[in-house]
Formats: structure tokens, C-alpha cells, sequence
């Protein structure tokens, strides 16, 4: 008898194979059986496919969901559009390892709901989200940010040898618990300040531990080619695996930096590096809005900020960074930069920062460091978002058979303690804009081919073989969608809808979605990686 069984779909089996019709059976939380008609076997549960397209869960490789899901892990924004495992701990920030010298407020995401951060190490932090009912599984990648301000707290002085050493006890630390990988945000602090020799060093612990490097680099835009470059010449002299986080160069790159970016990875890869990349399916950027200070304003952290931010001559520096994170910053251009998240002023999301400074009847800038001031402590997780990215730049990366598509957002809810959050603009409808905008509408991707990028592409780049294919053996993680009607219904004005088109979403062989709608189930788990 199967436990559930889904029949009469499409099946796109995550290879980029073409469909073909039949039913999926799962037992035991694992598919056993795939035939064109099942249906002479007994079922606790059946799940009707007529019409639809089936496929393996959708696997997001790159979010920020770290914290959020220890205040609400039911992750219904994506639960909504398919995805069955999240990878956490991106661009340098994991919520572990923490040290108590360091306040929780600076960790990846936070929300002041009453979390307890009683964790230090990273398997304490795998094990406390181990214990929370999650909607999505998680696997969770170490990040250098957060290895770094362990060790050194906010200083921004060179690293000493034992320095180094401690940090790649760490790193090692976090791969005996469970890390698929090491990441850095070398845009931001405290990724900004750290010389590539650290890097290295922990890049060649995550090399020996087998794991992915995946890198936020250090610029996309004016110096795009360094920061590429110092990427593939990490990984090549540690002998890492890479990956590099939403590649699409931003505002300000010349209009060449794209296609001399994969020239420069194609060529890495015919010299022996093991080399990838992913995309956001969206043309909005979005960061903290602390990322475009100068670096030297954040040493010491939020308290000594806010001490910089009522210092008049202080103030006034932090406006001329000459490396900001934000070309767009730097030339004023607040028309194209809208407020995403306060927890201070909510009624100023989604207002550009030209109509911010206009309703204060302030410069933007200096609307900006108010804003910042006015968050208090917590103005780590004061966000926004520009239109950066150049629509061209993510069809061309979509054409890269190894280019996978992900998130670069958090897992919301629309009700309890996050609804209120906006982690990005397409963090209710990235796979839906996948599968609608660049396969149904442009064209850019075959339907088989875009659902082996968010489901055996990232799977070979964690390293799970029972993931992201419909096989006998895999994990029973299944989504059962109408190719037709997928739409991505969220906007800049309400970011917070869920997309049209899925049916169903089974994690582990039990329906999380069913018929379009959530069901009370949370069955995921935080997967760790052996060895």
C-alpha cells in the first residue's frame, strides 16, 4: 500500500528530460514506484494530477531565512510556489557560530519576537531549528561573517595567525555539524574588511570537508572584474568547489560585464575549476540599507553607529563612501531606491527615497541615516530595494546550463508574528516569474530544462543524491503545478501575494498544499551533511 499516491500528471523528472504521463507512489516518505497507471495499489491518500505538471520539490539555494524560521517556520511564501528544501546562511551571515559578546539583534534577519538566542555553536543553532515545525526542510551553509565576528567581534584590524587559526577551528566545527558549505558577503561588513589570504584559509577548511564555496563577491558593478576575479582565484587556490551567489552585475557595470563574466568563469572551468553560478529571476535589488556606509561607521557595531549618527562631522562623512555598496547611492539616484522594510516607520514602505525626502522635506540622504537612527538597534534590518539589475544580464545567465535560480529572500508568513515582513520583492513569486515570465511568456528556458535549475542543479552543487530527481529511492518532496496558470502575483505595491498555478506541494510524502491550499502540516527538517 503507498502512503500517497499522486496520479495521472506530467512527470518532469528534474533531469530536463521531456514529460511524460504516469503516476508517482510514495512510501515511507520516499517514492517507490513510477508507472503509467498505479492505480491497481492501494493508498492512504491521493493526490490528482489530471492536467498538471509534477515535479521534484523545488530546491531554493540561496536565502536568508536563518532567523525567521525560529519565530515562524511554517514558510508559506514558499510553500505556495513549490519549494521543499531552503539553504541557508548566505553571503557570510549564519546565525551561528554566535558568541554572547555579540548582540542578537546583529544576527542575519532578526525579529524581536521573543527568541531565545541561547545557541553558541553552529550544531547548538541546527539543533534548536531542528526543534522548530517547519514548513520547508533547510540545509544551512556556515557563514565567514559570522566566523569572523566570533573571533573578532566587529574590529576591523588585520587577523593575526591565531586569529586564523581559531576561525578555521570554527569552520571546521560547523562541517563536523552538519555545513554543506562556507559563504562570504565580501560587500559587506564584515566580509569588506577581510584580506583574501582569511578567506582562503577557511575556504581551504570547506575544500577538505568537501563542501560548496558560495560568494556574495566583493563588486558587481564599477569593478566587476575583480571582484570575479578574486572569486575563481579563491576557489582555485584553495581547491573549493564555487559557487557564486546572484551573479547578474548591478547598476553601474559597463554593459560588457556580463557576457566577459562567463568568458571568465568558462575559462576557470577549462583549467580545472570546479565553477557555477545563480541568479535572482527579478530585476529588484535588495540589502540592508547599513551596507552602503562606509565600512569604518559599522566597527563596533549598532550602539557605536548610533553614536556616529549623532556625531554632526561623523554624520556628514558617512555620506561620501567612496566604495558604496550601491552605485545608485552614490549618484543619487533615490527614484530608482524604495524603502522594503521598516519596523519604525511602516508607513514609508514602498515610497521611493526621492518621495521620502520630499514628504520630510529633506535631502535623501539625509532621510537615509535618519531612517537608520531612527530604527535604534535593530537598524541592521532596516532594508530597501533599487530596479539594479539589468533584465538582458538575467536572460543571458539563463541561457548558462549551470546557472541555477533562487530566491535571495526569506520565508514569510502573511499572518502571526511575520507579517508584517518583507524579505524581498520576489520572495512570494520566484519560481512563479520563473516558470511564467522566462519559460511561458519569453522563452528563455524549456519547461523540463527550467525545472532541473531548481531541482537537480542545486541538488549536485549541495551534494544529495536522494534530491531533486523523481526516481525510485529519492525523498518523496513533490510539487504538482498547471504550467498555464503559474503566475507571479506580487508587485512593488503588495509584495505579500501568493502566486497562481500550484496545486499541490508533498514534503517527505506528506501534503503541505493541497488543492491550492496550506495545509496544517510541517514536516521538514534541517538536513546536515555527512562527513
Amino acid at each position: 500500500m503507498f502512503d500517497l499516491l499522486i496520479r495521472g500528471g506530467e512527470i518532469l523528472d528534474g533531469t530536463g528530460a521531456p514529460a511524460y504521463r504516469g503516476d508517482v507512489g510514495v512510501r515511507n516518505g520516499r517514492v517507490v514506484a513510477i508507472d503509467s497507471d498505479l492505480s491497481q495499489g492501494a493508498a492512504r491518500d491521493v493526490l490528482e494530477a489530471e492536467g498538471l505538471a509534477v515535479a521534484p520539490g523545488f530546491i531554493d539555494i540561496h536565502t536568508h531565512s536563518d532567523f525567521v524560521l525560529l519565530v515562524d517556520g511554517r514558510a508559506n511564501s514558499q510553500v505556495h510556489q513549490g519549494v521543499t528544501l531552503e539553504v541557508i546562511g548566505q553571503c557570510g551571515f549564519s546565525c551561528a557560530p554566535f558568541t554572547g559578546a555579540m548582540s542578537p539583534r546583529q544576527l542575519i534577519g532578526f525579529h524581536d519576537a521573543g527568541v531565545d538566542v541561547n545557541w553558541r555553536s553552529f550544531g547548538e543553532y541546527l539543533d534548536r531549528l531542528d526543534r522548530v515545525g517547519l514548513g520547508v526542510n533547510v540545509a544551512a551553509m556556515v557563514g565567514h561573517g559570522a566566523i569572523r565576528q566570533a573571533v573578532k567581534c566587529d574590529a576591523v584590524d588585520p587577523t593575526t595567525p591565531d586569529e586564523l587559526r581559531a576561525m578555521q577551528r570554527l569552520a571546521e566545527d560547523a562541517f563536523e555539524a552538519g555545513a554543506f558549505g562556507l559563504t562570504t558577503g565580501l560587500e559587506y561588513f564584515p566580509g569588506n574588511v577581510a584580506p583574501i589570504e582569511e578567506v582562503i584559509g577557511l575556504c581551504e577548511v570547506c575544500a577538505r570537508r568537501g563542501g560548496l564555496y558560495a560568494t556574495h563577491v566583493r563588486n558587481r558593478d564599477v569593478h566587476y572584474d575583480l571582484g570575479f576575479t578574486e572569486a575563481v582565484a579563491t576557489a582555485r587556490t584553495a581547491g573549493a568547489r564555487l559557487q557564486i551567489s546572484h551573479i547578474q552585475p548591478k547598476y553601474g557595470a559597463p554593459p560588457h560585464a556580463m557576457a566577459h563574466t562567463l568568458e571568465l568563469l568558462d575559462r576557470a572551468k577549462r583549467e580545472g575549476v570546479d565553477a557555477a553560478f545563480d541568479v535572482i529571476p527579478h530585476g529588484w535589488n535588495h540589502t540592508s540599507v547599513v551596507s552602503s556606509l562606509p565600512a569604518w561607521a559599522r566597527e563596533g557595531g549598532p550602539a557605536r553607529l548610533l553614536e556616529r549618527l549623532r556625531d554632526p562631522a561623523q554624520r556628514e562623512a558617512m555620506k561620501h563612501n567612496p566604495r558604496p555598496m550601491w552605485r545608485l547611492v552614490a549618484e543619487r539616484r533615490w527614484e530608482r531606491i524604495a524603502l522594503l522594510r521598516s519596523n519604525a516607520n511602516p508607513d514609508l514602505v514602498g515610497m521611493t527615497f526621492r518621495e521620502i525626502g520630499l514628504q520630510r522635506n529633506a535631502d535623501p540622504m539625509d532621510a537615509v541615516l535618519d531612517l537608520l537612527a531612527e530604527e535604534g538597534d535593530a537598524l541592521g534590518n532596516l532594508m530597501w530595494t533599487s530596479s539594479g539589475f539589468d533584465e538582458a544580464d538575467i536572460r543571458l545567465c539563463l541561457e548558462q546550463p549551470d546557472c541555477a535560480v533562487m530566491s535571495d529572500t526569506k520565508a514569510l508568513n502573511r499572518d502571526g508574528p511575520l507579517a508584517d515582513t518583507i524579505g524581498s520583492l520576489s520572495g512570494y513569486g520566484w519560481v512563479a516569474r520563473l516558470l511564467g515570465h522566462y519559460v511561458r511568456e519569453a522563452g528563455v528556458l524549456t519547461l523540463p530544462e527550467a525545472i532541473r535549475r531548481i531541482t537537480s542543479l542545486p541538488a549536485a552543487r549541495l551534494g544529495l543524491a536522494d534530491r531533486g530527481r523523481i526516481r525510485p529511492g529519492a525523498t518523496g518532496d513533490l510539487v504538482v503545478f498547471d504550467p498555464a496558470a503559474v503566475r507571479d502575483m506580487s508587485d512593488v505595491h503588495d509584495p505579500r501575494r501568493h502566486p497562481s498555478g500550484f496545486r499541490h506541494v508533498v514534503l517527505g510524502g506528506v501534503p503541505t498544499l493541497r488543492d491550492g491550499h496550506r495545509t496544517d502540516a510541517n514536516p521538514g527538517r534541517v538536513i546536515r551533511r555527512a562527513g
